[in-house]
């Protein structure tokens, strides 16, 4: 399976941290899928429940910096462990958590699982060979079916038995886990992991800000909806709990396999094509969308729904086979920044959906904001350089 300059046990690692995402992502989107029922529960408004599905968002967004610095400086074994093992205990929480503040705390404290992503990109980049970056980093967001997990799995579980249930079951599969990731999971065998240089990194300029409005947007996009979606169909279509999350969760598996579809093109045609080719479809499916938010149907909204992930998906694998290529010294601390701006991404635009939606009585004004951003990020990637496989820009950039 592996190519010849690929490390030994490169496969096995990229397995193993793709689980270890997965788990942590279930923990993070374990909120979103109850937030219908705990409106009607807790008597919220529009714009309080988006705050509560949003905060797990905003604390994942902003760790991700610190923590892919960490990445870079200690190895992403030990960091993905010590992630496992707090969301496990952060999954708990979530169960017990009865009040509006209480949901909020735990919610907080959730958001750290969200930054999980910035320990893997690092870690699997490390075992494969540039070529082959693309992909592998691609199959690794394929965890992103966390969020999928959680949006059919978390309704089930209360169904079947309760909120705390849901909570218990959650921490004790991610702790289980986190045992076998200490007994299986190896960093790549290199010379000495590298201290990066944040002011360097951050010096690059341009083109770093450009991998950031991306990912504010690929990710972002997916985060927003997946998270978001389970209220708007029961606001649109009156679905159950459960219908809803197994729609969301069809949402977050096309995306999901889009991803390393995205990073596959990309080590063949580059990430520039793809790009432009991921916004060119997010614009559509936004006007879609826009045009569905005044007098929604179940069919196009199906279509335009399931289109978008895919895009969205593609824009992910697209960034991230150029994040390592570009930044070989600092994978992982440029994996924060851009991947903070990822969460950001996701952070804002379900209160600003909950906000129209209390002042409007319609989603129309976020959808229509989503094409704006479309058409901008289709601009700035017809700015990338027209090459195959980029050369990296950081020769400057070394260890401190």
């Amino acid at each position: 399976m592996n190519e010849p300059h690929d490390r030994p046990g490169a496969d096995r690692n990229l397995v193993l941290a793709t689980i270890a995402f997965g788990v942590c992502f279930a923990a993070w989107g374990m909120l979103a899928p109850l937030a219908p029922d705990l409106q009607d529960d807790l008597g919220l408004s529009d714009t309080e429940t988006s705050v509560m599905i949003a905060v797990p968002v905003i604390l994942g967004s902003l760790l991700r910096v610190p923590i892919g610095w960490a990445t870079d400086r200690w190895g992403g074994r030990l960091l993905f462990g010590m992630m496992l093992i707090y969301s496990a205990g952060a999954a708990v929480l979530i169960g017990f958590a009865e009040s509006y503040e209480a949901l909020l705390g735990a919610g907080f404290l959730l958001g750290t699982t969200g930054a999980s992503f910035a320990v893997g990109v690092p870690f699997v980049a490390e075992w494969f060979e540039e070529s082959r970056q693309g992909f592998a980093v691609g199959v690794y967001g394929v965890g992103n079916v966390g969020t999928a997990v959680a949006a059919f799995s978390v309704p089930a579980i209360v169904g079947f038995g309760s909120q705390q249930l849901a909570g218990i079951i959650f921490g004790v599969v991610i702790g289980a886990f986190a045992l076998v990731w200490f007994a299986k999971a190896r960093n790549a065998p290199v010379s000495r992991h590298q201290r990066p240089d944040y002011l360097a990194v951050l010096k690059s300029g341009w083109a770093l800000y450009r991998l950031s409005i991306f990912y504010f947007v690929t990710f972002g996009g997916f985060v927003a909806m997946a998270i978001f979606l389970p209220k708007l169909l029961t606001d649109w279509f009156d679905f159950s709990l459960q219908d809803a999350g197994l729609r969301a969760a069809g949402f977050t598996l096309a995306a999901t396999a889009a991803r390393p579809l995205g990073g596959w093109l990309s080590d063949r045609v580059g990430g520039r094509l793809i790009l432009i080719v991921a916004f060119a479809g997010v614009a559509c499916d936004a006007v879609g969308l826009t045009w569905q938010a005044a007098d929604p149907q179940i069919v196009p909204v199906t279509f335009f729904a399931l289109t978008l992930a895919g895009f969205l998906g593609l824009g992910n694998g697209a960034v991230f086979k150029l994040v390592p290529q570009e930044y070989p010294a600092s994978k992982g601390a440029v994996t924060g920044i851009v991947g903070a701006a990822g969460g950001l991404g996701g952070f804002f635009p379900p209160l600003l959906m909950g906000v129209v939606k209390d002042a409007t009585g319609e989603f129309v004004l976020g959808f229509a904001l989503l094409v704006v951003f479309a058409v901008i990020c289709i601009a700035l990637a017809l700015s990338l350089p027209r090459r195959p496989g980029p050369e990296p820009i950081e020769e400057g950039l070394t260890p401190a």
